[in-house]
């Protein structure tokens, strides 16, 4: 990371070691050992030698993130609530706490304990104003046109997706699944901007980046998951470049004013609108104001006036008469946008 250029990338995705600390093996209740994480890279001398090396990743992190850039971690309990932490010591500004719920979560073994079925990921600005790319219209789109919410339900890797070493075995023991990348990646970032994973593994991020045609770079020290990530980054496609569309955010649309509409046709003057309940009407004057019995002006000014409301969005609440039903004028202008 030191060898990055300041401000030079548009997203991070850090999925850095849990320190999980485990002591001796695990067994399932027929006595096959369980393959939990027990590699070198997971260990740590102490809680305090952890936050060190948290706090060193961090601060180049925040040197390369562009100011428009956010960074995401994820983590469990052992220490996604350290990161956090030091994610504020650092000055940058947690956006969303996303709750990752695993509809297969790996049992307790044991019996001891309440199943650990989420993952908790911190999504950050740069600071409280920072001005970051968040496709909203895209994410509700992806949730059957809902609000995408704060907890997340998807499957943890396994079946295909599992990447295998060459002895058979699987060849990372937390590989996060596509599905998750994919959300993210489409959420917060746009086609060619450049998305860093300092801790790659086995390169879901680069594969996920790659299909949504995203650059990416990966930082990773293990040879055997550089092996493994280098082939599986080569067989993937990127998506076709009609495929990369996504629902359009309302801010980037060009401004198109009532009257555009009222001298294309779509609402010819002297069409008389009503809300949807139809309590007011008014009619549309050649120069795309409306007039109603006591107001005339625009669409959300009339609007207002007549609910004696401070504002109104004239574009969803008027509309005009389809034979027996009400079209918003906002599908008018959608109609309007989509032949430009």
């Amino acid at each position: 990371m030191t060898k990055l250029p300041d401000k030079s990338v548009d997203m991070i995705f850090a999925d850095p070691p849990y320190n999980l600390q485990l002591g001796g093996d695990l067994f399932r209740p027929e006595g096959s050992r369980v393959d939990a994480v027990d590699d070198e890279w997971d260990k740590f001398e102490s809680l305090t030698s952890y936050d060190n090396f948290t706090r060193d990743w961090l601060e180049q992190a925040r040197r390369i993130l562009k100011d428009s850039g956010t960074i995401w971690v994820i983590g469990s309990y052992h220490n996604i609530y350290r990161v956090g932490t030091l994610l504020q010591d650092a000055d940058f500004w947690i956006l969303n706490d996303i709750v990752w719920r695993k509809t297969n979560p790996m049992p307790n073994f044991r019996g001891t304990r309440f199943t650990n079925a989420h993952e908790t990921l911190l999504w950050c600005a740069k600071d409280e104003k920072a001005r970051y790319t968040f496709n909203y219209r895209a994410m509700k789109a992806l949730n059957d046109d809902l609000q995408m919410r704060s907890d997340w339900v998807l499957p943890i890797c396994a079946g295909s997706e599992r990447v295998k070493g060459e002895d058979g075995a699987k060849a990372h023991p937390t590989q996060k699944p596509e599905a998750l990348l994919y959300r993210i990646l489409l959420a917060c970032t746009k086609p060619g901007d450049v998305v860093l994973d300092p801790f790659f593994g086995t390169g879901t991020t680069g594969a996920v980046a790659r299909r949504l045609g995203r650059r990416w770079i990966g930082i990773e020290r293990e040879p055997s998951y550089v092996k493994v990530a280098r082939a599986r980054i080569e067989s993937t496609l990127p998506l076709d470049e009609s495929a990369m569309r996504t629902v359009p955010d309302k801010r980037e649309q060009p401004r198109v004013a009532f009257g555009v509409l009222v001298e294309s046709g779509l609402v010819p003057a002297g069409t008389v609108l009503c809300d949807a309940k139809r309590r007011w009407t008014a009619s549309v004057c050649a120069d795309g104001s409306i007039a109603s019995d006591a107001h005339s002006g625009s669409i959300h000014k009339v609007g207002a006036a007549l609910q004696n409301a401070p504002s109104c969005n004239g574009w969803t609440f008027w509309h005009v008469r389809d034979g027996r039903d009400l079209q918003a004028l906002d599908v008018l202008r959608q109609r309007y946008l989509s032949a430009l």
